[in-house]
C-alpha cells in the first residue's frame, strides 16, 4: 500500500508545539505517526534561506520545495516522499511552468518533451485567464508542485483564500490555470491526483456557514453553487452540481473527490477551522482540502479519509491509500490489454521495482531529480548532524597495524588486530572529540572568567590555561559569605535592590543587627556556583527622605504596593458562565478596527452564534476601554 497525506500546517514547525508531534519534534517521526509515504504541506511560511538540516536532510526521505519568491513568511508548499516506497522521475514547481529549474535560464514549459512533465497552458489559454491578472505572478508565491511518477501527476496546491474580496482576480485566475493544466494533462493520457487546501467548498454539506450565507445574502441553492469559484471547481469533478448548461471547455468532468465518494452522506466532515472563534471543540468548519484524482484511476484507491483528531494546525490531515495491485490499460500492440500491476512498480523508475520486489537501492546520485531540496546548494554533499552521531558502524576493513582505541566493545582481540576504523568513522570521531574539548573550554572559560578590568591579552593567556589544565582538576570555588564582605566584589555589577537600596546619611557606627537587612540583601553563592536574590523592591515613590531615613522597611512596602497597583492587569471581568472572559482585537474595517473588547471564553456552538443556557460561547461582550476592573 502507498499512503498519500495532505495537511495544511500554518507554519512548518507548528506542529511541535502539539501532541503528539512534540514529543518527538522529527519529521522523521511526524511522517511515521502520519503512516505516510507521500507527504504534501501547505503555507510552510518560511524563505529558503530559512530550510535548516532537519527539514531536508530527512534520513529515508527526499523533499521538494517552492516557496515564494519575494513575499516572506508567507505561502509555501512541500512534499515529502519515502525513498524506500516512491521515487519521482520528475519535478517541477509553478502551475504555468513559467520558473527555471536549478542552475538553468529555460524555463519548464520549453523544456523538451522528454525533460517536462508538460499539460501547459497555451497563449490562447493564458489569454482567456482574468484580464487584469499578471499571468507570471501565479508561479512567483509558492502555490503549486508538481512531482511526476510513472503512474501520476502529483500536484500539490496551496490556493489563494478569499481576501474579503481583494484578490478575486488572483483567486480565480489560479484557480482557472490549474484546472486548465488538469485538463490539458488529461488529454495527453496522464493521470493526475490533485492534493492540498483548495480554499474552495463543493456544496452546503461541506460548509457548517453554508446556511447562513445562504440566508444572510439572500440567495437560492443554485446561486451559491454558481459563485465563480465553486462553479469552475464542481465542473471539474465527477458527480459535481453545476446550475444550468456547463461552460465550454468543461463539458466533462476529469477528477475524483475521494474522501466524499468514500464517505457520501457524512455530516461535518470539516478539514479546516476558524481559530480566532475557537470552532473546532464544535465542529463548526469546512472542508476545503482535497485528495482528487483522475476518474480513470478511482477504483485504485481502498480507503479515504479525514484525519480530525490531530492536532497541531487550524486543519487536519487528509489521507488516501492506494491498493496494492492496481488494474492499468497496456497497448503493446494495436490493441488495448488491462493487467494488474503492483502499484510500487508505478511509483517508481521502469528497473527499480518488478511484481513490488526491489531490483536495485535508490541511487541519491541518478534518481532524485534536479528540485530536490537536497540538492541545493547549502545541502548538497552533506548529512544531519544526528545520523553523523547515530549510524551503525562502517563494516571493519583490515590494517596491519590496529589500534586498541579502534577495537569495539564486543569484538575479539584477533578481530581487533586484523581491523580498523574507516577514514569517515575517524573522522566523526575526531569531530566528537573537538566537540567534547570545546565544551571542557567553555566550561573552564565560564568558571575562570576574567573582570572586565582585565586586557585582552591576560584574558587570552587566562583561557589557553585554563583549556590546558587538567580536566579531572576541581575548580577552586569562592566561599558563599565571601561576596558579602569582599571588597573586590563591590567593584562589580551592583545589585537591583542595592541600586534602590537609600543608605542612611547618619555617621553613626553601623551595629550587627542594623547590619543583617543589608547582608542578607546581597547576592550570595551557593555551593553549586549559582546566584540568588532576594525581590528588588520597585523605584520608591513621592516619599520623603525623612521618611527612608527613619524606617526604610515601611518605605519600601509602602513603594511596592504604589508600583503594584499601578502595573497590574485589571481583574477579567466574568461571563454568563461565571468564568473570566478573554480578549479579542476587531479587524473588521471601520471605526471600531483595532479595538480590543472582551467575551466569553467558551468555543462558537455549533450554531456558529452566540447562544444563551448552553454550553457554548454565551453573549457577553465589554469593551476593553469600558471596563473599569471589579
Amino acid at each position: 500500500m502507498v499512503r498519500i497525506t495532505t495537511w495544511n500546517v500554518n507554519g512548518i514547525r507548528n506542529p511541535f508545539g502539539y501532541k503528539p508531534w512534540s514529543n518527538n519534534r522529527t519529521f522523521n517521526a511526524m511522517f511515521d505517526i502520519l503512516e505516510a509515504d507521500i507527504v504534501i504541506m501547505q503555507e510552510l511560511k518560511i524563505q529558503r534561506k530559512d530550510l535548516t538540516d532537519d527539514m531536508v536532510l530527512i534520513q529515508g526521505w527526499d523533499c521538494y520545495f517552492s516557496l515564494p519568491k519575494h513575499k516572506k513568511g508567507y505561502s509555501g508548499v512541500g512534499i515529502f516522499t519515502r525513498q524506500s516506497v516512491c521515487a519521482p522521475i520528475r519535478a517541477e514547481e509553478g502551475v504555468l511552468g513559467a520558473l527555471c529549474p536549478p542552475n538553468s535560464t529555460t524555463p519548464y514549459r520549453e523544456l523538451p518533451e522528454s525533460a517536462s512533465i508538460g499539460g501547459y497552458l497555451t497563449p490562447e489559454q493564458i489569454a482567456g485567464l482574468p484580464p487584469d491578472l499578471d499571468a507570471e505572478s501565479l508561479d512567483l508565491e509558492g502555490r503549486c508542485l508538481i512531482l511526476e511518477f510513472p503512474a501520476f501527476v502529483l500536484f500539490g496546491v496551496y490556493s489563494p483564500a478569499n481576501s474579503n474580496g481583494l484578490r478575486d482576480g488572483f483567486r480565480i485566475g489560479f484557480l482557472i490555470a490549474l484546472e486548465t493544466r488538469i485538463r490539458n494533462l488529461t488529454k495527453m493520457r496522464k493521470n493526475v491526483i490533485l492534493t492540498g487546501d483548495l480554499n474552495v467548498s463543493r456544496d452546503v454539506i461541506d460548509t457548517a456557514r453554508a446556511e447562513e450565507h445562504i440566508r444572510t445574502e439572500g440567495m437560492t441553492h443554485d446561486e451559491y453553487l454558481s459563485i465563480p469559484n465553486r462553479r469552475i471547481f464542481n465542473q471539474l469533478l465527477l458527480n459535481g452540481k453545476v446550475p444550468g448548461q456547463r461552460d465550454e471547455g468543461r463539458e466533462e468532468p476529469v477528477l475524483y473527490d475521494l474522501c466524499r465518494e468514500f464517505h457520501p452522506d457524512r455530516e461535518g466532515m470539516y478539514t479546516h477551522w476558524e481559530q480566532k472563534i475557537n470552532a473546532r471543540p464544535s465542529n463548526f468548519g469546512s472542508r476545503i482540502d482535497f485528495i482528487l484524482c483522475s476518474i480513470v484511476i478511482k477504483d485504485w484507491f481502498q480507503d479515504a479519509n479525514i484525519q480530525e483528531g490531530l492536532m497541531g494546525s487550524d486543519h487536519c490531515p487528509v489521507y488516501a491509500v492506494l491498493k496494492d495491485k492496481v488494474r492499468v490499460q497496456r497497448t503493446p500492440g494495436t490493441e488495448s490489454v488491462e493487467e494488474e500491476v503492483h502499484v510500487l512498480d508505478l511509483m517508481n523508475p521502469a528497473d527499480m521495482f518488478k511484481d513490488g520486489v526491489r531490483q536495485r537501492d535508490y541511487d541519491p546520485a541518478k534518481d532524485v531529480p534536479a528540485l530536490s531540496g537536497k540538492l541545493l546548494s547549502e545541502f548538497t554533499k552533506r548529512r544531519n548532524i544526528r545520523d553523523m552521531f547515530s549510524k551503525k558502524p562502517a563494516p571493519p576493513m583490515p590494517t596491519p597495524k590496529p589500534t586498541p582505541t579502534e577495537a569495539q566493545p564486543d569484538v575479539t582481540k584477533a578481530q581487533t588486530a586484523s581491523t580498523a576504523s574507516t577514514a569517515e568513522e575517524q573522522m566523526d570521531r575526531d569531530l566528537a572529540l573537538a566537540i567534547e574539548a570545546s565544551k571542557a573550554d567553555m566550561l573552564a572559560n565560564t568558571e575562570n572568567n576574567p573582570t572586565s578590568s582585565q586586557s585582552p591579552l591576560k584574558s587570552a593567556e587566562k583561557r589557553r590555561a585554563s583549556a590546558s589544565a587538567s580536566p579531572g582538576k576541581p575548580i577552586k570555588r569562592g566561599k558563599p559569605g565571601a561576596l558579602a564582605v569582599s571588597t573586590k566584589g563591590n567593584k562589580g555589577q551592583q545589585s537591583l535592590k542595592g541600586f534602590f537600596q537609600t543608605h542612611s546619611k547618619s555617621a553613626d557606627p553601623i551595629t550587627p543587627n542594623d547590619a543583617a537587612p543589608s547582608v542578607s540583601s546581597l547576592a550570595t553563592t551557593d555551593t553549586a556556583g549559582q546566584t540568588t536574590t532576594d525581590k528588588p523592591p520597585p523605584p520608591p515613590t513621592s516619599t520623603t527622605t525623612e521618611s527612608f531615613d527613619s524606617d526604610p522597611r515601611a518605605s519600601q512596602e509602602a513603594s511596592r504596593e504604589g508600583w503594584t497597583k499601578l502595573f497590574s492587569k485589571k481583574a477579567a471581568p466574568r461571563c454568563e458562565h461565571g468564568e473570566p472572559c478573554i480578549t479579542l482585537t476587531t479587524k473588521k474595517p471601520g471605526v471600531n478596527c483595532g479595538r480590543q473588547f472582551w467575551v466569553c471564553p467558551r468555543p462558537i456552538g455549533p450554531s456558529g452564534h452566540k447562544e444563551v443556557g448552553t454550553q457554548w460561547r454565551c453573549g457577553t461582550f465589554i469593551w476593553c476601554s469600558d471596563w473599569k476592573g471589579s
